[in-house]
């Protein structure tokens, strides 16, 4: 299983850092390209976490993406 640490700016200007897992992918690699593919579709949800809370993440809410190399403080 991978995953990434995802910083995202939300166009009201918060940030939010989540956790994205794909349990079948093991390249990190992978995942945060299948994270940004998800996000720039119109209909694109992203479900990740954000400590130990649910989050749906909608591709049209956010302005800006960063993939943490070694992982925000969540």
């Amino acid at each position: 299983m991978a995953a990434v640490i995802l910083r995202v700016r939300l166009i009201g200007g918060d940030r939010l850092d989540v956790t994205y897992e794909e349990p079948e992918t093991v390249d990190p690699a992978q995942v945060a390209e299948h994270a940004l593919t998800t996000l720039a579709e119109d209909s694109g949800v992203l479900r990740s976490r954000h400590g130990d809370r649910l989050v749906a993440l909608y591709g049209r809410g956010v302005a800006a993406l960063e993939v943490a190399p070694r992982g925000a403080v969540l």
